[in-house]
C-alpha cells in the first residue's frame, strides 16, 4: 500500500460485471479531475489466444481437464504483483493489452487474440486503477493484494454471472452455448481455489442478486435486468461508513446484516457513487498533500 501511488484494485469474474463497475470508475475519475492510469487483468495472461488453445489440447491430452485462464499456469502472477509493487514504490510500472475483437484491433494495430508489447504506465498518474481476475490474490507464491489501497469485488450470485457469461461470449465474441459451458466446468477447480477466496480480502463487495428465477442459467434467454435485481452491497470494515446517509439517498435500501447494505438493482451506479467517491478522493487527496 502506498500513500504516494494508491492503488485501486477492481476484481471479479468473468462474466461478474467488472467493465461496468470501470466505467462507473472512469466517471468519478472525470467529474473529480483525477488523473488514474489504467491496467486490465487479461494482459497478465501468460498465452494469447492460439497458445492457449494449444496448452489446454496439451493439458488435456496429459489427463488435466481443468487448464485455465483462472489458474497459476495460464497466468503471469509474479508480473502482475511486480506491477503492482513499482507502482506503489515509483508511480510508474509496465503493462500491455490483451485485444480481444477486431474493433480492438483497430484501434491498438494489433490482430484479435494477441497482446500488444509491453509499455510503462505514464509517470504523472495521481492512482493506478486495475480491473480482472486477480486484483486481490493471494498464493503461496504472490501477495497482489497487499499492495492495493482499495479493493472492489464484483460478484454476482453464480447463476447470474454464468448467464452473463455465456450471452457475452455468444453476441460479442461469437462461442456457443456448448463451448461457453465447457470453458465454465473447466474452470471451476480454479474458480474456487483462485477467484472466491480474493473476496474475503476485498474492501467493498458489490453481489447482484436476480430477483427472478435463474435456476437454469444454460437456457435463459435473457440477462436479468437491473431492476429485476437486488445488490448486497458488504463492507470489510463498516467503521466510518454512514449507513443512515445511505438509506436516506437510496430508496428502497435496507439494512441486511450490520456490514452490510441491499438496493434495488437500479440503484447500483447511485450506490457506486455515494460509496466509492469519498473513499477514491481520500487517497488522492492525501497522496496530493504529499506530493
Amino acid at each position: 500500500m502506498s500513500e504516494r501511488h494508491p492503488i485501486i484494485s477492481v476484481t471479479g469474474s468473468s462474466g461478474a460485471g467488472t467493465t461496468t463497475v470501470r466505467h462507473t470508475f472512469e466517471r468519478i475519475f472525470r467529474r473529480e479531475g483525477v488523473d488514474a492510469a489504467y491496467i486490465e487483468g487479461d494482459a497478465f495472461h501468460r498465452y494469447d489466444r492460439a497458445a492457449m488453445r494449444e496448452v489446454m489440447k496439451q493439458a488435456e491430452a496429459e489427463g488435466n481437464r481443468h487448464f485455465s485462464h483462472f489458474g497459476p499456469e495460464a497466468n503471469l502472477f509474479a508480473e502482475l504483483e511486480e506491477t503492482f509493487r513499482s507502482y506503489a514504490e515509483t508511480g510508474t510500472g509496465r503493462t500491455r493489452h490483451y485485444v480481444h475483437s477486431d474493433a480492438e484491433a483497430e484501434c491498438w494495430g494489433v490482430p484479435p487474440g494477441h497482446f500488444t508489447e509491453w509499455t510503462d504506465l505514464p509517470p504523472t498518474s495521481e492512482v493506478l486503477f486495475y480491473e480482472g481476475l486477480h486484483g486481490a490474490l493471494v498464493t503461496d507464491e504472490v501477495n497482489v493484494a497487499r499492495h492495493a489501497d482499495l479493493k472492489i469485488g464484483v460478484v454476482p450470485v453464480i447463476n447470474l454471472e454464468w448467464i452473463q457469461k455465456i450471452h457475452r461470449d455468444r453476441e460479442k465474441r461469437g462461442y456457443s452455448t456448448e463451448a461457453v459451458t465447457d470453458t465454465i466446468l473447466r474452470r471451476m477447480p480454479d474458480y474456487v481455489h483462485y477467484i472466491c477466496p480474493q473476496f474475503t480480502a476485498t474492501d467493498v463487495n458489490f453481489q447482484r442478486v436476480p430477483l427472478v428465477d435463474t435456476s437454469n442459467p444454460f437456457i435463459a434467454r435473457w440477462i436479468p435486468t437491473a431492476d429485476e435485481s437486488a445488490v448486497v452491497i458488504r463492507f470489510r470494515d463498516p467503521r466510518g461508513i454512514d449507513f443512515p446517509y445511505l438509506a436516506a439517498m437510496i430508496d428502497g435500501s435496507f439494512m441486511s446484516r450490520a456490514n452490510s447494505i441491499v438496493i434495488p438493482g437500479g440503484k447500483l451506479d447511485l450506490a457506486m457513487q455515494l460509496i466509492l467517491t469519498p473513499m477514491i478522493m481520500r487517497l488522492v487527496e492525501r497522496r496530493r498533500r504529499l506530493v
